[in-house]
């Protein structure tokens, strides 16, 4: 069986943690072939986000294009953006291509707290949403699409997970990371509204560069295979806890993950 063809649509991460490099390597681990379509270049060290460089829009757009026309694409993971613009003309080139499997990684609080989007771009990736299959965001992020307080409640976030996976017809990941439980509870959403729930102690690390990034490429590559999603989300937070679990400590905190080191059974 040939591996399974992913694109990822994400922002460079000089640093190696997140974005491009984090989804490369998920992919490649998991047995994928890793197609890449950059929207940015960023200067990043594992505290912050020093410099963000867009890539012109007719370069992403031929970069997607020619992967689409050439290899072909089995799933496609979207990461940070840079745009509302590059927002628009990626759905455009989704709206030729709706078989293919998609996961939204909605990027705008890096895992240092930077924001990464302004307004337009928040208002353009709700309509990209819409186009996905999946979107993954984590909690500051799913406050933001709905519009609510960064300090909701989670019956509050829940809710609003519930009613944005109804109007867009998508599953969503509500990711538990920045909660501050001893146990870690991802939820998977259905349109229908419907709840399905993962716990596991949080793992005492400073290492989490990356983890959103890491796992919807990890959710991607399973999509891709032909996983149904739940079967396809459990592997990608088996990933994400073991690529966590084997971090190396380079800096302080906030440093990159082990994804290389991970070995998942057959």
């Amino acid at each position: 069986m040939k591996p399974p063809r992913i694109l990822s649509i994400a922002g460079s991460d000089n640093s190696g943690g997140a974005g491009i490099q984090a989804d490369i390597k998920t992919i490649t681990m998991l047995r994928g072939h890793a197609m890449t379509a950059i929207t940015a270049v960023t200067v990043q060290t594992s505290q912050a986000v020093l410099a963000v460089h867009p890539v012109p829009l007719d370069i992403i757009v031929a970069q997607i294009e020619t992967c689409l026309a050439d290899t072909g694409v089995d799933a496609i993971k979207i990461g940070m953006l840079g745009s509302a613009e590059t927002a628009a003309a990626i759905g455009a080139v989704l709206a030729r291509h709706p078989a293919i499997p998609v996961v939204l990684d909605p990027v705008m609080v890096a895992s240092n707290g930077d924001r990464l989007a302004d307004a337009a771009t928040i208002a353009s990736m709700r309509a990209l949403a819409a186009q996905a299959a999946v979107i993954t965001p984590n909690l500051p992020e799913l406050a933001i699409l709905a519009d609510l307080p960064g300090d909701a409640s989670e019956d509050a976030l829940l809710a609003a997970a519930k009613a944005l996976a109804a109007d867009w017809g998508v599953f969503v990941v509500m990711k538990g990371g920045h909660g501050g439980d001893a146990m870690l509870t991802d939820r998977l959403i259905a349109p229908d509204g419907s709840v399905q729930t993962w716990a596991d102690p949080r793992i005492d690390t400073s290492h989490s560069h990356g983890t959103g990034c890491t796992l919807s490429a990890a959710l991607a590559t399973g999509l891709g295979r032909g996983e149904a999603m739940a079967d396809a989300l459990s592997v990608a937070r088996r990933f994400v806890r073991a690529a966590l679990k084997a971090a190396p400590g380079y800096v302080a905190r906030n440093g990159t993950m082990g994804h290389g080191q991970v070995r998942l059974e057959d």
